[in-house]
């Protein structure tokens, strides 16, 4: 009976897969994106050389197989490319001579602003690329869109707000100052294949808007997205400014860092890609490095739970967007006496969540982007069933082609691979715990520490988390899932977790560093400094206020 139901489910699954005329036309791509272009110094360069085709984790239906879509490519460029962009940047940066980097604060605003509204003529088209190129829902895909333009526009408000606390001199011990704040140079900006516009932007304008200049490259799975926006680059910014780099990173990356011609690098990825490439840096005190890397954030539930609650944001926590967030819940460790009770209500609501192709109104569980995700959680299941673990909820873990459904693995232990391996995807641990110290403790060993979720009513019990978990990682959420936002909050993580601080406040600071001016209080000084100023032939000595 149970493989009838099983093949009975790998139908239904099959089912949700489409052939090309029942796509709705309102969210098909009217035609393959071949990207023959890339920016470097100012222009839009041709590309004949190796393109690297573009498949959507959706698959398309052609009789009987499957066979994901191919929906574009993009140019495989070489190492001579990534070079070209590299010197382009420097040239643009100039040892903080350049053009954009004297700029005002104000110039730069009003082109960042210029640009922000030709991304939004391009908004069709990028929403549909997240959803085709990610597998993520339509619905979801326009709130990365927006949520990224709201975020490009408290920047600006953020930076407004520096700029004005900053158009004035201070006068300390006989000596004026005024203390502002500049760029760092040549950026390498590289972002997530799970927030390719979003997380991407979160570096990339604050970076931008400082005064730096840009190696852009784009993340593997999220690629075409970028292309409508690299003209708009272009038109708003001096040559030089942005340019983008394309192609395998082990082969182009290396040789940018070895230059030692980069001075920021921002990474949202692996703590081990992040390894290797700040070593390859000569000069690695000169490298300010901004690193999102990775998570597994845990929830800690207690008998003292709101046990509806704690599902509720377990759902939410564990499986949004898939699973593939660094932010997600990755591991749940709930005390022993509610294992039972917390497992049959999760299974429950897990039953109730819609899945199937991304362009469903509701849907919740979609396709995965990486070729080979679905064979690593399948191996991460099957590792933890002989260490014990059972997979708890019916259907658990099916896969077909690209669709993985969620699977709860319960109970987890120390020798199974889920329990340490971040897993990116719809696989829900659950840890049975007899004590609090329990929990602590692993965080405590964990080598990551982004965030955790404790859910308890009891202020005191919460008390006594509260203090040692803040230690351990760098946000604790009380009766909620692990999340980024909101955007003006702080954003980072301890351990191998991060490096650096993003939020629109402390981004700002990050791809920047404090400067200031300052002169002895003397009247030939004080002549001196009103004159420069009046006159307006300083972009940094100025006392103009931004409104």
């Amino acid at each position: 009976m149970k493989n009838t139901t099983l093949i009975n489910f790998k139908e239904v699954i099959l089912e949700k897969f489409v052939p090309e005329d029942a796509i709705p036309a309102e969210f098909a791509l009217s035609e393959q994106l071949h990207q023959k272009k890339y920016l470097c110094n100012g222009e839009m360069k041709e590309w004949n050389g190796k393109t690297e085709p573009v498949y959507s984790p959706v698959c398309i239906k052609r009789g009987d197989i499957l066979e994901r879509k191919l929906i574009g490519s993009y140019p495989v460029c070489t190492e001579a490319e990534a070079m070209e962009a590299l010197n382009a940047a420097v040239a643009a940066y100039n040892h903080g001579r350049g053009e954009w980097p004297t700029m005002s604060v104000a110039k730069r605003i009003e082109c960042v602003e210029k640009f922000t509204k030709k991304m939004l003529e391009q908004k069709d088209i990028v929403v549909k690329l997240i959803m085709w190129e990610i597998g993520k829902s339509y619905a979801d895909s326009i709130k990365e869109f927006d949520r990224t333009v709201e975020y490009i526009y408290a920047t600006i408000d953020a930076l407004k707000d520096l700029d004005r606390h900053s158009s004035r001199f201070e006068i300390e011990q006989g000596i004026v100052a005024q203390v502002r704040r500049s760029p760092l140079g040549v950026v390498l900006c590289m972002g997530p294949f799970n927030y390719p516009l979003n997380e991407t932007f979160t570096t990339l304008i604050p970076a931008l808007i400082m005064g730096n200049t840009l190696l852009f490259k784009p993340p593997k799975h999220g690629t075409l997205l970028h292309y409508p926006l690299l003209q708009a680059f272009k038109e708003c910014f001096p040559k030089g400014v942005v340019n983008t780099i394309y192609g395998r990173g082990h082969s182009i990356v290396p040789a940018l860092m070895q230059s030692g011609k980069i001075d920021v690098l921002t990474l949202i990825g692996s703590s081990r890609v992040a390894d290797q490439l700040k070593k390859l840096h000569p000069k690695v005190n000169r490298l300010r490095a901004i690193l999102g890397l990775d998570a597994k954030n845990a929830a800690i539930i207690t008998p003292k739970a709101d046990l509806a609650l704690a599902v509720q944001e377990t759902i939410l926590g564990s499986l949004s967007f898939n699973g593939q967030r660094c932010t997600a819940l990755k591991i749940i460790f709930i005390h022993h006496s509610l294992a039972d009770r917390f497992i049959e209500q999760l299974n429950a609501a897990i039953a109730k969540l819609k899945f199937g192709m991304p362009w469903e109104s509701g849907v919740s569980i979609t396709p995965l982007p990486e070729p080979g995700k679905p064979a690593y959680l399948a191996g991460l299941i099957e590792d933890a069933k002989s260490h014990g673990a059972r997979v708890m909820n019916e259907n658990g873990g099916e896969t077909v082609e690209s669709f993985v459904y969620p699977a709860v693995l319960y109970p987890v232990n120390e020798k199974m691979k889920v329990y340490r391996e971040e897993q990116f995807g719809p696989v829900v641990p659950i840890v049975p715990y007899y004590s609090l110290e329990e929990p602590v403790q692993y965080l405590i060993e964990s080598t990551h520490g982004q965030q955790v979720s404790v859910f308890s009513n009891d202020p005191e019990e919460v008390a006594s988390l509260i203090d040692p978990l803040v230690n351990q990682v760098s946000r604790v959420n009380i009766n909620c899932q692990c999340q980024r936002g909101p955007d003006v909050f702080p954003f980072t993580g301890r351990k191998d977790s991060a490096e650096g601080t993003l939020s629109v406040f402390d981004a700002l600071r990050s791809f920047s560093i404090r400067s200031l001016v300052a002169t002895k209080l003397t009247d030939s000084n004080k002549q001196l400094l009103n004159d420069i100023v009046n006159s307006d032939h300083s972009n940094f000595l100025s006392t103009k206020f931004l409104f």
